[in-house]
């Protein structure tokens, strides 16, 4: 049996062609799922900071980052949910 990796993202655009998906730079892996009711995206926070840690910054510095400069963020109604997953 022969599978076919689909990302998120390209699923959820896919299903909803018609929607405006609004998304967070860099962080496509990141993404878990879509609010059906406000067609918003929904990023996991735990994988978030992990791309960012990737990138060579330490947990520390990529937590900073990401609150300050991510999910800190307001773009508007359709602003990305950040599902709050990594509790220790």
């Amino acid at each position: 049996m022969i599978y076919i990796y689909m990302s998120m993202l390209k699923e959820i655009i896919d299903s909803f062609p018609d929607e405006n998906i609004l998304i967070a730079d860099g962080f496509d892996d990141a993404i878990i799922g879509i609010d059906m009711h406000s067609m918003r995206v929904i990023y996991s926070v735990k994988k978030c900071i992990d791309i960012l840690m990737d990138g060579e910054m330490e947990y520390v510095d990529a937590v900073e980052y990401f609150e300050f400069n991510v999910s800190g963020a307001y773009v508007g109604e359709q602003t990305p949910i950040w599902c709050q997953d990594n509790f220790l």
